[in-house]
């Protein structure tokens, strides 16, 4: 018998791993629910660090999804023009219970049209280019916008996870998660926002991120072009 709830994650090589296992950690463990990593094929897709994940379906043999997840990472910028993902997105997307990402996985949605007239956020560094998608930008952990949810930079993932655990099964589930996992986070440092990082730290990350981030929004720009 199918499971009451299909999630589908979607990979690609380059990816941020904990974009996507921070979710998958809290939705695997939702009841009557299966996972599914599906990609462009059956190989194993490497993230950004070389962590190999192995894919359970492809585009062409994806079951159905009700909730579609997209991570992020610097390899979005490879994968803004890329067609055959794009087009499972908008597929799929029309078709999904609920569309979701974790982080620069916001701007894969707004590539594939998944966000033009959705409020959304994405990671911070990438937060302006939403509007070139048609999206109004948010500054938050998590955004919800009727049946699009989007979360922030990376770790937001697992806010995320919880915020569409409560969502589908009730506060108390997404607790009884929350718990199981002790997410009770007690970082060293306040500096895990753009607000609350030193402005020379800030400063640091910016410019690290300067080369993709001047590649992201040229390719941002295009798929805008094409989307009209």
């Amino acid at each position: 018998m199918r499971p009451s709830l299909s999630v589908g994650f979607v990979l690609f090589d380059g990816l941020t791993q904990l974009d996507l296992t921070g979710p998958y950690e809290v939705l695997a463990r939702l009841p009557d629910t299966r996972v599914h990593l599906v990609a462009a094929s059956r190989a194993p897709v490497r993230s950004e660090w070389g962590m190999a994940i192995v894919p359970d379906a492809t585009f062409d043999d994806a079951p159905p999804i009700d909730v579609l997840c997209v991570p992020g990472g610097w390899s979005v910028n490879a994968r803004l023009d890329d067609e055959p993902l794009l087009a499972f997105l908008r597929a799929r997307g029309e078709r999904a219970r609920y569309v979701t990402s974790v982080c620069s996985g916001a701007l894969l949605l707004g590539a594939a049209g998944l966000l033009r007239g959705y409020r959304a956020t994405t990671h911070w560094l990438s937060l302006d280019l939403l509007s070139l998608l048609g999206a109004e930008a948010v500054e938050a952990r998590v955004v919800r916008d009727r049946n699009r949810i989007t979360g922030a930079g990376v770790t937001a993932g697992i806010d995320f996870g919880l915020a569409l655990a409560a969502e589908l099964f009730g506060a108390p589930v997404a607790q009884r998660i929350q718990l199981a996992l002790e997410y009770d986070p007690a970082p060293p440092f306040d500096s895990g926002s753009p607000r609350a990082a030193p402005t020379a730290v800030r400063a640091d990350v910016a410019r690290a991120s300067e080369r993709m981030l001047t590649e992201r929004r040229t390719l941002v720009e295009r798929a805008a072009r094409r989307l009209g």
